[in-house]
């Protein structure tokens, strides 16, 4: 039997029933994403709805340590998964309360993340351990789990600095649990890691992230990961973006962006990236130090008298990697803006002098930028905890919980 939660004050039992209504406004108003073929809704156990019309009534427990944490984040949700579908992943547990999408407030459309709760912390904690990183019914994309809250003290701990390493040319089939658990067997202080999917289609970009409780152990595994095989493919190991890795050169966080891409992007063969916003003492050379550690480069070039330049990789993974993490930095004292080049295909109509003298300046359009910066999706930094998960606060960037 369930323990009663403890009633409400009158401003808890206000600030709730203003949710409940813009959120029942926003799902009246927004047109439902179409979930894939294969997956029918399934009807909710009647102990289950019984359950989550009880959760419905009171806000969602704020914890005062770990062990009282019985609720879940689950993020890179599929614009089609809703309440429902989340809800009958973990049915057969009989041990859910009820879901929880986020939506953008004024579109309501899913933020991609949400949270799920359950009957107990031990539950929960089955659950994290079972599913995550396994594949998700009736999809191509794993679970994507942690807690969604923490311990008092584990908050504090994000306000110290961050312990981060870039892993690049990761295989396909590299989950989060793998690139964690491949770290973590040589070093004790890891945290954490990510795997940057498309948001799309929910598949790897062939990158992450590892962060360390240790920097002597981050700083490490920089020299003796490098090389090292995740899965079926060597890693790349660098620096994440907001360190130092071109001496004196202090990359800021990007901010996250969601633009529609060019031409260029869409073209897989295109591997040459449009650097704007250039500083006046930015030189060819120092493009080629910055960008030459994403991998192999073909031609740099600021074109003469002007603030902007290009950099032509030899892959188009190298340059997809170059462009999300250094979209919005700063180079040169000025923040710098990516996007994506001239596709090779487009040269026969237009001459080559163009593709080197600025006349894409004018497209700004970005990328996904899943930098490891305090992004949209997960609140609190990489692996923060979640505060105000009662009212189900929405963060301003793509982040993801700590464990």
């Amino acid at each position: 039997m369930m323990q009663q939660p403890p009633p409400m004050s009158s401003d808890q039992q206000s600030q709730q029933y203003q949710q409940q209504q813009q959120w029942m406004m926003m799902q009246q108003s927004q047109q439902q994403p179409v979930p894939p073929a294969g997956w029918a809704p399934q009807a909710v156990p009647p102990q289950l709805a019984q359950a989550q019309a009880q959760a419905q009534q009171y806000p969602a427990p704020q914890n005062s340590g770990s062990e009282e944490v019985r609720s879940l984040w689950i993020g890179d949700l599929l614009p089609w998964m809703e309440e429902n579908y989340l809800l009958t992943c973990f049915t057969h547990t009989g041990e859910v309360v009820s879901a929880k999408v986020i939506r953008n407030k004024q579109t309501g459309v899913s933020d991609g993340y949400g949270f799920i709760e359950f009957v107990s912390h031990a539950a929960a904690d089955r659950v994290l351990q079972t599913y995550n990183g396994t594949l998700m019914p009736s999809t191509e994309q794993n679970f994507r789990l942690n807690w969604a809250t923490l311990g008092a003290g584990e908050r504090r701990q994000e306000d110290g600095p961050d312990h981060t390493v870039f892993v690049g040319d990761l295989a396909a089939d590299v989950t989060d649990y793998l690139l964690q658990e491949t770290f973590k067997a040589v070093y004790k202080s890891v945290k954490g890691a990510k795997v940057v999917t498309d948001r799309t289609t929910g598949r790897s970009k062939g990158y992450g992230f590892v962060r360390f409780g240790d920097e002597s152990e981050q700083l490490r595994s920089m020299t003796e990961m490098n090389g090292q095989y995740c899965s079926t493919r060597p890693m790349r190991i660098g620096p994440a973006a907001t360190k130092k890795p071109v001496g004196g050169q202090q990359y800021q966080k990007p901010t996250y962006q969601n633009t529609q891409g060019n031409q260029g992007e869409n073209d897989r063969n295109n591997t040459t990236i449009f650097v704007g916003g250039l500083d006046s003492s930015v030189t060819d050379d120092l493009l080629r130090q910055v960008f030459g550690q994403f991998g192999e480069l073909v031609h740099v070039k600021i074109p003469m008298g002007k603030r902007c330049g290009f950099v032509q990789f030899a892959s188009r993974a190298s340059a997809e990697q170059a462009l999300s993490l250094m979209n919005g930095t700063q180079l040169g004292g000025q923040s710098i803006r990516l996007s994506w080049g001239r596709s090779p295909s487009n040269k026969q109509t237009q001459p080559d002098q163009t593709q080197w003298n600025g006349a894409y300046y004018g497209y700004p359009q970005g990328y996904d930028a899943y930098t490891y910066a305090p992004p949209a999706q997960d609140p609190n930094l990489y692996y923060g905890g979640y505060p105000g998960y009662g009212n189900y606060q929405q963060p301003g960037a793509y982040q993801q919980p700590q464990q």
